[in-house]
């Protein structure tokens, strides 16, 4: 029997662990996982008295993004799997952003593509010092659109602009100065960090948290709604579709650079 791609849990003080499980391909996303953190977020829908949320990683590294080859896969399917797919993936990180209750999440080694939308969607973020970051899609010539609210919200429009457009890797101290994290730790010290920020929620009391939250997102540069969410999921879908992205999936599956490359 396979693993189970998202495992939750929720203990005696009300916090849900929500961990992210495909550890054979460092937790990179596909059909498994997204509809994972559906079933997840419904099962915590109907929790009682649930306080916050604590996302993590299984393994080495917090997500490696889109699992690249069941992208490929999808790609082969007709127009409407393809947006199923994508709306699907956007709904999960829109669910995710506007919870109402507190979310943390725990970023440790690679954290790249959707990753990066998963934790923008988060309230509080800490990274260890060995956390590696990129939003990368244009270079397989798709396009990271149903994250980009998220992201837009996190690190500002011109941030985005530079690292989703470059697709540079950066650092754990790089994106706690653009504002995707707010903390930097030592590895072996991030799981005491996710506790005392927790310490520090559960202090609050849980209808006026839920409200200030609901506030902010209000006031929110990516105001989505679920007709955004689909207008991106199209686009986003469209793309997949593209000749552009028939080369760069070839590519990475041939482990050659891409026509557009120079260095090809």
């Amino acid at each position: 029997m396979s693993e189970q791609a998202v495992l939750h849990s929720v203990d005696d003080r009300g916090v849900a662990t929500v961990t992210l499980n495909r550890l054979a391909v460092n937790n990179a996303y596909d059909d498994a996982l997204i509809q994972g953190l559906h079933d997840a977020m419904d099962a915590l829908a109907e929790h009682r008295g649930l306080r916050a949320v604590l996302l993590r990683g299984a393994g080495k590294h917090f997500q490696a993004g889109a699992d690249l080859k069941w992208i490929a896969r999808v790609a082969a399917q007709p127009a409407v799997e393809n947006e199923r797919v994508s709306r699907a993936t956007a709904m999960a990180v829109h669910r995710l952003n506007t919870l109402p209750v507190p979310t943390v999440a725990l970023v440790q080694g690679g954290c790249f593509g959707g990753g990066t939308g998963i934790v923008a969607a988060c309230d509080v973020v800490i990274a260890a010092d060995n956390a590696l970051f990129s939003i990368a899609e244009t270079r397989w010539g798709l396009t990271p659109a149903i994250i980009q609210p998220q992201l837009a919200d996190a690190i500002g429009v011109r941030q985005v602009r530079r690292y989703a457009l470059t697709g540079e890797r950066f650092g754990a101290e790089e994106a706690r100065r653009i504002g995707l994290v707010h903390e930097v730790v030592a590895l072996e010290g991030l799981a005491a960090a996710g506790e005392r920020i927790l310490g520090q929620l559960l202090q609050n009391a849980p209808e006026a948290n839920a409200q200030t939250k609901a506030v902010a997102l209000e006031f929110a540069w990516g105001r989505v709604d679920e007709a955004v969410v689909a207008r991106l999921a199209a686009q986003h879908a469209a793309k997949r579709l593209s000749a552009e992205a028939v080369e760069g999936l070839a590519s990475f599956v041939e482990k050659r650079p891409a026509r557009w490359n120079p260095g090809g």
